[in-house]
């Protein structure tokens, strides 16, 4: 049994490490895919900025000379970026920070880029690839595809749009009173921490709460205001749709007993609650039992043998005493008696004789 028991615990053991192996060998993976799919999105805005940048100096340098580049199919797009450059690249859930510091309404300064300095407010947080969209900041015009064109409801063909911002190169910015004035401060370092608050639904504001590291100054969150959404024709009023039609009582369960045998077996052992002809055949089965195990259907040779087993317990029980010992009866005590009283004679030394032979 030790042995059975050693090698299931081997086993569980190699099965753990096995899958600990693969799930570094997947983080891994995941980690490199990352890494590269970041190095293409960012060699891909640099090249647009280096073509952009050339393409302006060889115009400043050759003057009227210089090509004439927004012609042929780029007429009107030339100049534009890709719209697949708006979606950077998605990291792995277990990459992320666990906590987002930033909120659509929050004010940030830009420390990198061209529009470094810049101190503007966040309109929308993509927690999925980690960046920000800020208002006026890091603007690139964006080729728009013709699909695009009737859902949004433009005709040109270039459309000016806010280019994602990694969040490393921001930094929240809240404005505090030092007791005279009030001054916009620029925070370095922050971190999240209790208390956790309950929002509502709609808010895009995370539950807990941040604060300036070292100095444990609360950033306030920026105020949100409740959206107000207009019924259509085919729509349900509010005032139907958050209307109590059901409330929880004892007397009446919260759907059919039917549904309790849909959902688990209606003769289960682990349900608590039968319905009364299944209670009652269970009542008349333990009866029968009862009275099957009551009557000995038994053979002669097996009354027999029966008798001799009541036999021998009775005469067992009649040879214990209060504590469930055995006693001895009279023959084995004499018995006992006897030997202990001839080994308890002395027995003679030697030294004894040895005197008596010099004497």
């Amino acid at each position: 049994m030790q042995k059975v028991i050693q090698r299931t615990a081997a086993a569980r053991k190699q099965a753990q490490k096995k899958l600990f192996r693969a799930r570094q060998q997947e983080e891994l993976v995941d980690r490199k895919d990352t890494i590269r799919t970041r190095k293409e999105y960012n060699r891909a805005m640099i090249d647009n900025l280096k073509e952009a940048r050339n393409a302006r100096w060889e115009d400043w340098k050759k003057g009227e000379l210089a090509p004439k580049r927004d012609t042929g199919l780029e007429a009107t797009t030339y100049g534009a970026l890709d719209p697949a450059l708006m979606h950077p690249p998605r990291i792995p859930k277990h990459l992320r920070r666990k906590h987002i510091l930033f909120a659509p309404g929050d004010r940030v300064c830009v420390i990198r880029g061209r529009d470094q300095g810049k101190i503007e407010e966040i309109t929308q947080v993509n927690e999925e690839s980690e960046t920000l969209l800020i208002k006026n900041v890091n603007e690139a015009d964006i080729n728009v595809p013709e699909w695009a064109k009737a859902s949004m409801g433009i005709k040109s063909d270039v459309l000016l749009q806010n280019m994602p911002v990694p969040m490393d190169d921001v930094r929240l910015v809240f404005a505090m009173t030092d007791g005279k004035a009030t001054k916009d401060y620029i925070v370095q370092h922050a971190h999240a921490g209790r208390p956790y608050v309950e929002r509502p639904s709609w808010s895009k504001v995370p539950k807990f709460t941040r604060y300036v590291s070292g100095l444990n100054i609360r950033i306030p969150w920026p105020t949100e205001e409740e959206p107000q959404y207009e019924d259509g024709e085919f729509d349900t009023t509010r005032m139907e749709v958050e209307g109590s039609t059901w409330v929880p009582s004892l007397d009446n369960p919260p759907f059919p007993s039917t549904i309790i045998d849909e959902l688990r077996n209606k003769y289960s052992r682990f349900r608590t609650r039968h319905d009364e002809e299944y209670v009652r055949e269970k009542v008349m089965e333990e009866y029968r039992q009862e009275y099957l195990a009551s009557q000995a259907i038994l053979t002669p040779t097996g009354e027999l043998k029966k008798m001799k087993v009541e036999q021998s317990i009775q005469s067992r029980q009649a040879r214990t005493d209060e504590n469930g010992n055995l006693m001895m009866d009279s023959e084995t005590a004499n018995f006992v008696e006897r030997f202990m009283s001839q080994n308890a004679a002395p027995k003679p030394s030697k030294n004894a004789g040895k005197a008596k032979q010099t004497a």
